[in-house]
């Protein structure tokens, strides 16, 4: 029984490890072909239904959506596809360093 709480303690121990090394990112994507005032809304829905998507904001004006997640759960390659397969293909911006 020990053993049997112990494995089970460790297996915890590693699942709540494993969330302490995620970190949130923020990327803005460059998305040309924003032609009307309601593409954003589009955009933005669609990112939102990325899993480890936690913030999105879509500037009309810009052509750029600002998306924060966690990397964990997603990357910046599959929100470029995200967009992309909804008839909006984006571009990341160059990280600054």
């Amino acid at each position: 029984m020990t053993k049997l709480k112990s494995a089970i303690a460790v297996i915890c121990l590693a699942a709540l490890s494993a969330r302490a090394w995620a970190a949130f990112k923020t990327v803005t994507l460059n998305v040309p072909g924003m032609t009307c005032p309601a593409c954003p809304i589009t955009i933005k829905k669609t990112l939102n239904k990325v899993s480890g998507v936690s913030k999105v904001e879509v500037s009309y004006e810009k052509k750029q959506a600002r998306v924060t997640f966690d990397d964990a759960k997603t990357d910046t390659k599959a929100l470029v596809k995200a967009t992309t397969d909804a008839g909006f293909p984006s571009k990341a911006e160059p990280q600054q360093k």
